[in-house]
């Protein structure tokens, strides 16, 4: 059966390579999906990537996936300072998810250092570029095997 994981993309994250290069870098979503996917971490993991700029459709894949998955990887991208919602979903299953963010989100704006999906979550990791989601893979494998 192997191991699975799911990785999901919050808001504005499919504008990657385009919005603020000098935050996010200029390589697009498909370019550290692919790069993620290539990893030697992730030999002989299936992983799956999902974007979304609607909360209710990330809801909906965090609860499709007690069925199958073994992790989450989640940057729940601006839903991660208010969405109650999707903490909800997060906790109510009991599936090893871990928060990633691309840039240092306590660098930044004040409303960007609170996170409220951290709680429900085993680790936050932010502030490496693409590199946050390679270090939320390795925790989260460790973490399920």
């Amino acid at each position: 059966m192997g191991t699975k994981i799911l990785v999901i993309h919050g808001p504005n994250l499919n504008l990657l390579g385009e919005r603020k290069p000098e935050v996010y870098g200029k390589e697009t979503l498909a370019d550290i999906d692919y790069w993620l996917q290539s990893q030697p971490e992730a030999k002989n993991i299936t992983i799956r990537f999902y974007q979304s700029n609607h909360e209710g459709d990330i809801i909906d894949t965090i609860q499709g996936a007690r069925e199958w998955t073994n992790g989450i990887i989640i940057n729940p991208g601006a839903f991660t300072h208010y969405s109650y919602a999707i903490r909800d979903a997060i906790e109510a299953l009991d599936i090893p998810t871990i928060e990633v963010h691309m840039s240092d989100i306590f660098a930044r704006e004040d409303f960007r250092k609170v996170s409220v999906i951290s709680s429900v979550c085993i680790d936050q990791i932010s502030g490496l570029g693409k590199g946050s989601y390679l270090e939320g893979l390795k925790r989260l494998i460790k973490q399920i095997s």
